[in-house]
């Protein structure tokens, strides 16, 4: 899918990328030519404090409610943009504390996904990612590339997952072997490299997101950390059975999932340990259903995002997964960085007009540029 790097100069590059777990801003550099990743730089965490993460909560909330009817929910939108900017901004500086090699010249942003919805076959999907791009460019003074799943909702695609672009880089290092990237964020999403290169993606279903919620709702905190309620209680097996049994799992990829299309509900009645326990199990048993999907059975499959720290949630997924099990620092690569890298990788990309989505992973009827660029 990728195309040759022939009269590409490799350039510095930096991705920023905040996930519906709403935790922190990830910051990193890369070295690319949008083909291939030639070098590593710097990366920095920017964690949200306590009453940042209450309006990113509110505006989600605010967004979930407005669900596309009416006037967009301006008041808690712009709360919720001020915060994603300037965090991103903390973010920058705080990368380039961590450098001393040459400057980048261009930025990939994500911004702040409130909502998701995925194409049905009677109407397209639509997406709505908050930041203010001419801002934040105009403090970094560098070409800022953003907006990166319009373009493919536009054209009829699913808008998501967009990384596999850039893992399918991270994965030419595997040659000759099937294997796949398992992203663990609020949802899961994977990417599998058939044997001859070939690259298929989907999300697969829940991963931290609806754990994240249950916890957080029960005032334990916003996550399980150390999968240590999981760890404590026993998983339901009927009610697992019946939420493995969910049409979305019948549905073919590529496909993609808003955060709370799957949410704590699910472990309605169950104690809270149960409860997490269950979660837990189902988010790894989607993995499995989902990689059954996959034209070829990965040999290996790698583990990168915030739940590849959960070990409940790896000890599961090495029960369900019929394939050699790592994290993404058994592979050698950042397992914390990788998304933010990827829109660093994706903001070259969209510089020199390649693909970034392809039919076989969001669905897109062809292969598709996209992101808008500011500050050429």
């Amino acid at each position: 899918m990728n195309s040759t790097h022939e009269d590409f100069e490799p350039v510095w590059a930096a991705g920023f990328m905040s996930g519906t777990s709403l935790d922190a801003v990830d910051a990193a550099l890369i070295l690319t030519d949008g083909v291939r990743v030639l070098d590593f730089g710097a990366v920095a965490e920017r964690k949200y404090t306590p009453e940042e993460r209450a309006v990113l909560q509110d505006g989600t909330q605010a967004a979930r409610e407005w669900n596309w009817k009416g006037s967009e929910p301006a008041t808690a939108f712009a709360d919720m943009e001020a915060v994603i900017t300037a965090t991103h901004l903390d973010a920058w500086r705080m990368l380039l504390e961590d450098w001393d090699g040459p400057a980048p010249v261009i930025a990939g942003v994500h911004g702040q996904t409130v909502l998701h919805r995925r194409p049905t076959p009677d109407s397209k999907g639509a997406t709505r990612q908050l930041l203010d791009g001419a801002r934040l460019q105009a403090e970094l003074g560098l070409t800022l590339a953003f907006d990166f799943r319009t373009a493919d909702v536009a054209a009829g695609g699913q808008g998501a997952p967009l990384a596999p672009a850039y893992h399918g880089a991270l994965l030419e290092r595997m040659q000759g072997e099937a294997a796949a990237v398992l992203n663990l964020g609020g949802v899961a999403n994977i990417t599998g490299r058939a044997a001859d290169g070939t690259l298929s993606a989907f999300d697969t279903g829940p991963a931290n997101g609806p754990i994240d919620e249950w916890v957080e709702g029960h005032g334990r905190g916003t996550h399980d950390d150390g999968g240590r309620f999981a760890s404590a209680g026993h998983v339901h097996e009927g009610l697992l059975a019946q939420l493995c049994e969910h049409p979305w799992f019948g549905e073919e990829p590529p496909k993609s999932l808003d955060r709370y299309d799957f949410n704590a509900n699910m472990a309605r009645g169950l104690s809270f340990e149960d409860g997490a326990a269950t979660l837990t199990a189902f988010s790894s048993r989607a993995v499995a259903m989902g990689l059954a999907l996959l034209p070829e059975p990965p040999s290996v499959l790698v583990v990168c995002g915030g739940g590849r720290h959960n070990p409940a949630m790896m000890a599961r997924l090495r029960e369900e997964v019929p394939a050699r099990v790592i994290t993404a620092e058994d592979a050698g690569w950042r397992g914390d960085s990788i998304e933010a890298e990827a829109f660093a990788f994706l903001a070259v990309r969209t510089k020199r007009d390649l693909p970034i989505s392809w039919p076989e992973t969001t669905g897109a009827p062809a292969p598709m540029t996209g992101g808008r660029l500011i500050g050429v």
